[in-house]
């Protein structure tokens, strides 16, 4: 130990170097944090309440005045990026309507709000002809959601499901999500303040199942202001764990479907959902043979793999769908 006075002094105002970054990257952290946190609050707050995102096409509208696309997305899914697979998937689904997609509610998935949003938006726009893209779990909801609409008399023509599971069973992935559900069962919400240090703690315990890599991605992206509410998430992974095709089974009349997904698919067994939505709809699945071969990521992913996903969705319109010759079958309300 020094007892030299200067080399005293020389430490002091070390410390006091040190202490000042600390303290100006300690409210340069701060600042961010709560500006993150208030921007936050004030999109989550704007979205509460769930919208229909009209996807504007002039050419389309002006071509297909009558026939309309709503996009059901995916687990996760912020309204920016529901749009966004619109827009990748616009030179096929133009082909035939108009497009839109569905924006959920950060106060958490309400298939009857739904139901009645998109009848609402049939109504105003004067559609004949509907079609549905289910990305991921939000072909589960486009299911329920044209049964429901057919009990009010609007018959949705097709609904193409992108790699979606039919029902849990055909997750592999269902401990990432099995916890959430008994936390949201019991009537626990997690709070999205706590958004991002739920989604690492969560799969730090699941660490086996992905990399680090996927970890921070993952996490990162959940840090977004744009990012859906915890609570979307929470009713999002009961809604998944819960579903059970059967009751639609039959309630679909006319509709026609069809599967497209990816062998190579790491969140949803190809296999097992392609083969169980074709046992319990026999009647209603046109086509489940037709893959996104080459896309990465393999699971229902049209944003990032646009020219293929373009291909597959335009052969399958090609095979199992007419267009539209500026009319269509009247919808009875």
């Amino acid at each position: 130990m020094t007892h030299d006075p200067a080399e005293y002094l020389r430490r002091a105002a070390d410390l006091k170097r040190f202490s000042r970054r600390q303290f100006l990257a300690g409210s340069v952290l701060g600042a961010a944090l709560a500006a993150d946190l208030g921007v936050t609050r004030l999109i989550q707050r704007q979205r509460d309440e769930m919208e229909i995102l009209r996807v504007r096409d002039d050419a389309a509208e002006r071509r297909f005045p009558a026939a309309g696309w709503f996009l059901f997305p995916g687990y996760k899914t912020s309204w920016e990026e529901a749009v966004w697979i619109v827009n990748s998937l616009r030179p096929a689904l133009a082909a035939r309507g108009r497009m839109a997609a569905v924006g959920y509610s950060n106060r958490g998935l309400d298939p009857a709000e739904i139901t009645a949003a998109v009848y609402r938006y049939i109504r105003n726009h004067q559609l004949r002809r509907v079609y549905f893209y289910g990305h991921s779990f939000g072909g589960m909801l486009a299911v329920q959601v044209a049964a429901a609409l057919r009990e009010r008399g609007v018959a949705v023509e097709f609904i193409l499901l992108d790699s979606s599971p039919c029902t849990r069973q055909d997750v592999l992935d269902r401990r990432m999500f099995e916890g959430v559900v008994f936390l949201y069962d019991a009537g626990y919400r997690i709070p999205s303040v706590l958004r991002g240090g739920y989604e690492l703690g969560e799969r730090i315990v699941n660490r086996n199942e992905r990399s680090w890599h996927t970890v921070l991605d993952q996490t990162l992206e959940q840090l977004s202001p744009l990012a859906p509410s915890s609570v979307l998430i929470q009713s999002e992974s009961s809604y998944i764990y819960h579903f059970d095709p059967l009751r639609f089974n039959g309630g679909l009349g006319e509709t026609r479907m069809a599967f497209i997904g990816n062998p190579d698919d790491e969140t949803v067994d190809y296999a097992a959902a392609r083969n169980r939505w074709k046992d319990l709809f026999p009647q209603n699945l046109v086509s489940n043979d037709l893959v996104t071969e080459g896309a990465r990521p393999a699971h229902a992913s049209p944003q990032w793999n646009p020219r293929i996903y373009q291909r597959t969705v335009s052969e399958v319109l090609r095979r199992f769908s007419p267009a539209p010759l500026g009319g269509g079958r009247k919808v009875v309300y």
